[in-house]
């Protein structure tokens, strides 16, 4: 007789022996025996660095220059500029508003400025290593002045100079400009 035929004559039999099959699959399926493995990195950190500057003139000013004369040679002040924050960064130096006392004969256009990035020896002086940023009026600098860019601790000394211009006639006589410079890292 045929295995089919004995399970179909014996239904119990055949019942008992599907219920043993299901158990067992049960049981096996149930009892999760397999191998696991974890492993983790804790506490990782991300923080934003800065970009910060210092100014050795800071809120005052770089240069003054009094009784100017047209044709007189050029009066200089110097600054030093520093990147003290974690960043390195590029650095810009912008002109601010300029407010010149006679409104009608403007000196700032008759005023002739030069700055200079003195180097990495930070000596200004006619030879070296010293770059020109600016040269000009202070009337047509209007434009941001691109000044590199800077690593961290990275600091430059500016040299500006300013001098009437020799064509400068008698309607600017008493004249005075005011102008704030800004300096800008990104």
């Amino acid at each position: 007789m045929s295995r089919f035929k004995s399970l179909k004559a014996n239904p119990r039999r055949s019942l008992a022996a599907l219920a043993t099959v299901l158990v067992a699959v049960g049981v096996t399926g149930a009892s999760g025996a397999s191998f696991t493995a974890q492993t983790a990195n804790p506490a990782n950190t991300f923080a934003a660095g800065t970009l910060s500057m210092s100014n050795d003139k800071n809120n005052v000013a770089i240069l003054s220059a009094a009784n100017m004369r047209p044709g007189d040679p050029a009066t200089k002040g110097e600054v030093v500029i520093k990147n003290n924050g974690t960043l390195a960064g590029t650095f810009t130096l912008t002109r601010g508003t300029v407010v010149d006392s006679d409104s009608v004969n403007p000196i700032s256009p008759k005023l002739n400025v030069v700055v200079t990035d003195c180097g990495p020896d930070k000596v200004c002086s006619t030879v070296g290593d010293n770059v020109n940023k600016y040269t000009g009026t202070l009337a047509a600098m209007t434009a941001p002045i691109g000044l590199s860019s800077w690593a961290v601790n990275e600091e430059h000394k500016y040299e500006f100079s300013v001098q009437l211009d020799g064509t400068a006639g008698n309607l600017l006589q008493g004249d005075n400009a005011v102008v704030p410079f800004t300096w800008d890292a990104a």
